[in-house]
């Protein structure tokens, strides 16, 4: 009998191991501890007091291995890290304090994990060290909040002839209690979650690259877990005004990809006053370093654009369209109020072929005059005719003088699509063209990685005032605490026509904005991309030359950002600097 009682205490023993560890940020104030025995959890705690309750963590491959399955003679690794980042296109300030502490844990199955703390959030990210290349099936991550608190989030909104995963990443905000989220529901990050007592959390995640982006969905429960379209296995062109590709059939796993590699992070932004979320960039610092030596052909400034307003100009001695004469009037606007650039945007060739341009077009013409004038041509672009034309196209570019183009409507982030996105950046980047992604997911640190890819949109911004009243004050005051922690977005600021919610009217070619004027206005200060677009009509613009110039001084990129007092939803006052001279937006 003694003999049986040693066999079956030693039993558990022999096949058992566990980690345990802890990490603080810098100040003390935020600790992560993990914990792992047949799985592994970490929790998150602010303030001495709780965040994430235990939650889990693993990555399983399809042919079965997993992170969890081995957690024996683990090798643990502390780091403390004070550094700084200097980057090449400041979108909050030039020098970024970079200062954390870590813990590597290694597994001898050929998975890890790091997890990192700093003053302003934690974040952690998965790792492979495996022969060849893997698929890998799923990815877990639950977050596992202390309690039921409220959750600001924007969801996928099913659509016709595509599958669930197929979004423009472009939603109102809904504010919802966590248990009324559940499985059927598809999140888009970022995702603020607003305990009753405590800092507010924003989730997301950086260097996003060659995987699936993460979507979350509920349980009813005060729980969300990561969720990642799975691979495109067939594709179809979707026609009409706007062809897109469309998945037909997707894979049973959500990657494939190299065996020795690390993944994107996972990031919970943490906050104590809601001013520090418009002025946190740890997204920017957790993402790849840059992959450009050379940065000094980034040209960041104001742009025009036309399609908003469906150039509906007046007090001119031409017809507007899409022509030669409006676009040299879109050229002289641009150079009387110093903006750097004019967008010719959707329209200017077929959508199907850019070597097919608009038969009212002159682009030598246009080219010519606006190099007469300092002024730089922007080009949109349909995303699957850019990849089909990539080379030839940049090359025409080039010669036309354009320094900046979109591409629009990949609306996935699967792992195809993200490699797009890289595919687009690199070629880009060889011809010196700076590139704006539009139906697009978030930023996710990819600017930091390519600065030339300056902005994107993944953001419900003016456009929506031609055919809805989703544009909201509210709306616009929920941005720079949520989108914009994620890295720079597209809204496009500056309609001059504006109304109360009462008196607004979507109406296409004669667009309005809810709120005032300088409500439009301090966008310029208030939100963040390199590259901003003025969406307004320049016919109203020519008529208050003392407005436009005001709005002509405003700098895109910024050397130091303060943000004085904000409030979610209600308020913000931003301080920005170039060089000697400080600007104040102020929205609410």
């Amino acid at each position: 009998m003694k003999s049986i009682i040693l066999l079956l205490l030693c039993l558990p023993l022999a096949g058992t191991a566990q980690i345990t560890g802890e990490v603080k940020s810098p100040d003390g104030c935020i600790r992560i501890t993990i914990e792992a025995t047949n799985e592994f959890r970490y929790a998150v705690s602010f303030d001495n007091r709780v965040i994430l309750e235990p939650s889990l963590v693993d990555m399983i491959l399809k042919d079965g291995r997993k992170l969890s399955s081995d957690f024996r003679k683990a090798k643990l690794t502390h780091k403390k890290v004070r550094d700084q980042i200097v980057s090449p296109v400041p979108e909050k300030r030039k020098i970024i304090p970079d200062s954390y502490n870590s813990l590597l844990i290694t597994l001898r199955n050929g998975f890890g994990i790091e997890f990192r703390a700093y003053d302003d959030g934690i974040a952690y990210r998965l790792s492979t060290n495996l022969n060849d290349s893997i698929f890998i099936k799923n990815e877990l991550a639950q977050l596992r909040f202390h309690k039921n608190w409220q959750t600001y989030f924007t969801a996928v909104v099913p659509r016709e002839n595509a599958d669930r995963y197929h979004t423009s990443f472009e939603e109102p905000y809904t504010f919802l209690p966590l248990d009324s989220i559940d499985e059927s529901a598809l999140i888009f990050t970022p995702t603020l979650i607003q305990p009753t007592e405590g800092p507010k959390l924003v989730f997301t995640e950086s260097d996003l690259l060659d995987y699936p982006g993460m979507f979350l969905t509920g349980r009813n429960s005060k729980e969300l877990w990561g969720h990642y379209a799975p691979a495109a296995a067939e594709e179809k062109i979707l026609e009409g005004e706007f062809p897109a590709a469309i998945v037909t059939r997707r894979e049973e796993w959500i990657a494939h990809t190299a065996g020795k590699r690390n993944y994107p992070w996972r990031v919970l932004m943490i906050a104590e006053q809601d001013k520090q979320l418009p002025e946190n960039d740890l997204v920017y610092r957790l993402a790849s370093p840059s992959r450009i030596e050379n940065t000094n052909w980034i040209k960041p400034g104001k742009g025009t654009d036309e399609w908003i307003i469906g150039i509906n100009l007046f007090n001119i001695p031409f017809k507007a369209g899409i022509n030669t004469a409006t676009y040299k009037y879109y050229i002289d606007f641009a150079s009387r109020f110093g903006f750097e650039r004019i967008m010719m945007d959707a329209g200017w060739s077929d959508t199907k072929d850019l070597f097919k341009i608009h038969p009212d077009i002159n682009m030598e013409e246009i080219s010519a005059y606006a190099k007469s004038k300092n002024v730089g041509l922007s080009m949109w672009t349909l995303a699957v005719t850019l990849d089909q034309q990539l080379e030839p196209a940049l090359a025409q570019f080039k010669k036309w003088g354009v320094d900046f183009i979109m591409t629009d409507f990949m609306d996935r982030d699967d792992q195809q699509m993200v490699n797009f996105y890289e595919r687009i950046a690199e070629a880009t980047a060889r011809y010196q063209i700076m590139v704006m992604f539009h139906g697009a997911y978030k930023t996710a640190g990819f600017n930091r990685t390519w600065p030339h890819a300056v902005t994107r949109e993944g953001v419900l911004g003016s456009e929506y005032n031609i055919w809805s009243a989703k544009a909201t004050p509210k709306h616009n005051l929920l941005l720079p605490f949520i989108r914009m922690t994620a890295g720079p977005m597209d809204y496009e600021p500056g309609l001059l026509d504006n109304a109360t919610a009462e008196t607004f009217r979507p109406i296409a070619n004669k667009v309005m904005s809810q709120g005032t004027r300088i409500h439009q206005a301090a966008m310029f200060v208030v939100y963040e991309s390199p590259v901003q677009l003025f969406s307004g009509n320049p016919s109203q613009g020519w008529m208050e030359p003392a407005f436009m110039e005001l709005l002509g001084s405003v700098p895109t990129v910024w050397d130091t950002t303060i943000v004085l007092q904000a409030k979610l939803g209600e308020y913000i006052v931003t301080a920005r600097r170039k060089g000697e001279d400080w600007f104040i937006g102020a929205m609410c």
